[in-house]
């Protein structure tokens, strides 16, 4: 602990703010990992659950499957469910829709985890040269006899900066390419899932009735665009 407060002293404000940085950076992969694992379901098994209820007519207990279902798919699979007595182009429609809805979410602080990895060697490098300004100017303010131990602390800072800095982006930057490839992962899910229940779907019409009661997940009724156009 009391080396690890040295370092933070001998880097400076410049320590403290990648620093700062690096405890961000840990918290938005550790939520992202989080969420990604929860949203991540078995696709294929899933669907072919949902198919053979949805051959019986259970429309109710498929929409509340997905309802319990973690993981955007399952909600792009409710949304095409309650359009399910609508044509092909209805669906898609509807189907598009609920992934569109569903991709900010996984994308949610991937930006800022790019951020930080683009941010904090530039801190760093931030620090040397601030930490080169400070040796230079001992060097002004002493002339040839400067100490080596007023050089030393400076170029210590400048080196120490850079390091960090470095230490913190790679890893950032790594996971963030990791992340956006789960992210396309869960979207190719989303996509290939939208797909066959649309297939299914054009061709085992199911019926709402007792559907009417239920909600969109927006909280509002599910109703025809077509008829909200007419009104």
């Amino acid at each position: 602990m009391l080396f690890f407060q040295e370092l933070m002293n001998a880097g400076g404000v410049v320590m403290w703010a990648i620093l700062a940085c690096s405890i961000v950076g840990v918290f938005i992969i550790l939520d992202r990992l989080l969420q990604y694992h929860r949203a991540q379901i078995d696709v294929p098994e899933f669907l072919q659950g949902l198919f053979n209820i949805l051959r019986r007519s259970n429309v109710v207990e498929a929409i509340a499957i997905c309802d319990d279902a973690p993981g955007p798919v399952a909600h792009v699979l409710r949304a095409a469910i309650l359009h399910g007595d609508r044509d092909e182009a209805a669906l898609r429609r509807a189907v598009e829709e609920a992934s569109l809805a569903e991709l900010p979410k996984l994308e949610k602080r991937l930006k800022a985890l790019a951020t930080i990895a683009q941010v904090t060697p530039l801190l760093g490098l931030l620090g040397t040269v601030l930490g080169m300004i400070g040796a230079f100017q001992a060097i002004q303010d002493t002339g040839a006899f400067v100490s080596t131990s007023d050089l030393a602390k400076h170029i210590w800072k400048a080196l120490l900066t850079t390091a960090a800095g470095l230490t913190v982006s790679i890893p950032c930057y790594a996971f963030y390419n990791f992340l956006v490839a789960r992210v396309e992962s869960l979207a190719l899910d989303m996509e290939k899932a939208g797909s066959e229940i649309i297939y299914f779907l054009g061709r085992n019409k199911i019926n709402l009735d007792a559907v009417s009661p239920m909600t969109s997940p927006g909280g509002s009724v599910a109703a025809d665009p077509d008829e909200a156009e007419n009104e």
